[in-house]
This record gives structure tokens, sequence and C-alpha cells, in this order.
């Protein structure tokens, strides 16, 4: 016997709404890689080019430099404001979101088209139609 739990999770697991989140969600995640290999790999170096040579990873603000033993070795990592990591995820963010932007205004668009395309349902018989007035003459003696 299946406790009351299980079978509460497994109604609330297999709903279409939580499916389809899921499912958005999964796919939402590849995207979002896809888009950061986009602008990471294909837009910002030529962006960069343009502008003297530049890898916007590289791009930040030294604080306070590494200290290194004499054989080397970092005693103390550097500290640094990586504004140029921030610039690449704010394009990233920028792309995905007017991607989506795209994507529900390209569905919400069929969408009305669906709507327009819908037939309108067919007037009922006129022996309906005659019942329907009599039913309704009907209820308005009986309500006075």
């Amino acid at each position: 016997m299946k406790s009351k739990f299980l079978e509460d999770f497994k109604k609330f697991a297999m709903r279409g709404n939580v499916v389809d989140m899921a499912v958005g969600i999964i796919i939402g995640g590849a995207f979002g890689k896809i888009v950061s290999s986009l602008v990471a790999d294909v837009i910002m170096p030529p962006i960069g080019l343009l502008i003297g040579g530049v890898n916007f990873t590289d791009l930040k603000i030294t604080l306070e430099k590494a200290v290194l033993s004499p054989g080397g070795e970092v005693v103390k990592p550097a500290v640094s404001i990586n504004y140029g990591n921030f610039l690449q995820t704010t394009l990233d963010f920028l792309i995905i979101s007017f991607s989506i932007f795209l994507l529900i205004r390209l569905l919400s668009k069929l969408q009305e088209k669906k709507k327009e395309e819908a037939p309108a349902p067919a007037a009922p018989p006129a022996d309906v139609q005659l019942l329907t007035e009599i039913r309704d003459l009907l209820k308005n003696k009986q309500d006075k």
C-alpha cells in the first residue's frame, strides 16, 4: 500500500504545469550555455579586437597585488574587481532576454492568428431558437 505522501507527490509531479516548468528550466539552462558560448567565443573577440585587442575577461581593477614567496609561490592571491566578467555576463543576459522576448512575441502572434482563424459557432436551428425564446418568456413571467 502506497503512502498518502507518495501519492500526493506523484499527483503534484505529474501535473502539466510542473512538468512544463521543469522542461523549460532544463532547456533554458542549455540555451544559457549556448548564448554564453556565443558571447564569449564569437561576439566578444571581434569587439575586443575593434577596441585594441582587449580580452574582456581580462579587464579588471587590481586593488591589491598578489604576494609571492621567494620561491615564486603565491602566498596571498591578488584582490581585484573583475568588471570584464561582469560586462560579458551582462551581455549574455541581454542576448538571452532579447531572444526570449522574440520567442514569446512570436508565440503570441501565432496564438492571435489561431483565434482569428477559429470559426464562429454555428447558429442553432430555428426550432431550438424558438424553444429558447419560449423558455425565456416563461421564466420572465414566473419571475414577475
